[in-house]
């Protein structure tokens, strides 16, 4: 099988179930989004982290494959596969993780602008491209049915994120940025 197909040559392509839609259609958008977070994630996998946090955010690489097979689905072909399903359990996996790493910071006292470390600052790019993912989720959200535990786990991971950012500025010896108000 060749790598390419010639069959988005004309701004289109396919959803699982067999439609053609165009290429900027809202859940094209929102999946290339979620594929975009993905590969930053991977990216940040590469940088010095803990065995613990590799395997956490590996996991979730797995829930954001997940998330672009459910947005690439047309259920008005075909049903949704279980591998597609978010379960509850994904979110509070999330929402415990952000507690770990909370725990371990100092009170948060002001807000903190991107930079401090690479790590972090990669971090914060994963944590604003996933914004941006969520955005996307609420325009799909407008035309068609998104499952509400897509759009928490999307919410609390941008909050993993920034919990992740501030943990390895701080780790890394960096230092957090505040911002300042122009007085």
């Amino acid at each position: 099988m060749k790598l390419y197909t010639k069959t988005g040559d004309k701004g289109q392509t396919g959803l699982i179930g067999g439609s053609r839609v165009m290429k900027n259609d809202v859940r094209i958008e929102a999946y290339g989004t979620v594929d975009e977070l993905n590969s930053f994630i991977g990216l940040l996998t590469c940088q010095p982290i803990t065995n613990q946090d590799l395997i956490f955010l590996r996991s979730i690489q797995h829930q954001l494959f997940s998330i672009g097979s459910y947005l690439a689905t047309d259920r008005s072909k075909v049903e949704l596969s279980t591998a597609s399903i978010l379960k509850d359990e994904v979110i509070v996996r999330l929402e415990s993780e952000i507690d770990r790493i909370d725990e371990i910071l100092p009170k948060l006292s002001s807000f903190i602008l991107p930079g401090g470390s690479q790590t972090g600052s990669m971090c914060h790019i994963c944590r604003a491209i996933t914004r941006r993912a969520e955005r996307r989720l609420f325009d799909v959200k407008q035309v068609y049915d998104v499952d509400n535990q897509i759009i928490i786990f999307v919410n609390r991971l941008s909050d993993y994120f920034f919990a992740l950012s501030r943990l390895y500025t701080l780790k890394n010896g960096g230092e957090e940025i505040c911002w300042k108000s122009k007085d």
